[in-house]
């Protein structure tokens, strides 16, 4: 069930928090396209596992200063003295094996020899229910599942199914705001 927001619009629970509001409203679940982009997705949805996303969006700022907008090429060039310097860095979360994981899925972006963009999107389920509870959100799907085998074969780390899953929600390739929510697409 939706709840009313501050501003008495009805939302997915999760986003009637004023903090969240906006990254529901106009982020989550909307369609990301583009290597940068989606790099940043799939980075972020590293560092928060294990934690709240709030606490990840509020240092988001911090986390593109520190990781050089994301851009992978960029990345891919920390070595250990820039783990180090990570670690002391007090606006991003500093988890060593998360910080490495994404210099190790930077270099693995560039190794690719295609779009992560794309390949991230080939496993877009073609339809999707509408949940109508936060009960009906699953954590993992059969596509999720695919996907986070797929990147991991490929050399990435962090992620697994329910990360995989969280970044299919958040790039919009599953629409899990909740029937009568503002956001919900369709």
């Amino acid at each position: 069930m939706t709840v009313t927001g501050h501003d008495g619009l009805e939302r997915c629970p999760w986003g009637s928090d004023p903090g969240l509001a906006r990254y529901h409203d106009e982020e989550w679940g909307r369609e990301l396209r583009g290597d940068r982009a989606m790099f940043e997705r799939l980075s972020l949805e590293a560092f928060q596992s294990g934690l709240s996303w709030s606490l990840i969006l509020r240092k988001r700022e911090a986390f593109r200063a520190a990781f050089v907008g994301f851009v992978p090429a960029l990345v891919s060039r920390f070595d250990e003295s820039d783990v180090e310097r990570l670690m002391t860095d007090a606006g991003i979360v500093r988890n060593r094996a998360k910080i490495e994981s994404t210099i190790s899925n930077a270099r693995a972006t560039l190794e690719l020899g295609e779009s992560l963009s794309d390949l991230v999107w080939s496993f877009a389920p073609d339809s999707h229910p509408a949940p109508r509870t936060v009960d009906d959100v699953p954590a993992t799907s059969a596509e999720s599942t695919a996907l986070a085998k797929a990147l991991k074969q490929r050399g990435f780390k962090f992620v697994g199914p329910t990360t995989a899953y969280a970044l299919m929600q958040a790039t919009g390739m599953v629409d899990d705001h909740l029937v009568g929510c503002v956001a919900r697409r369709s």
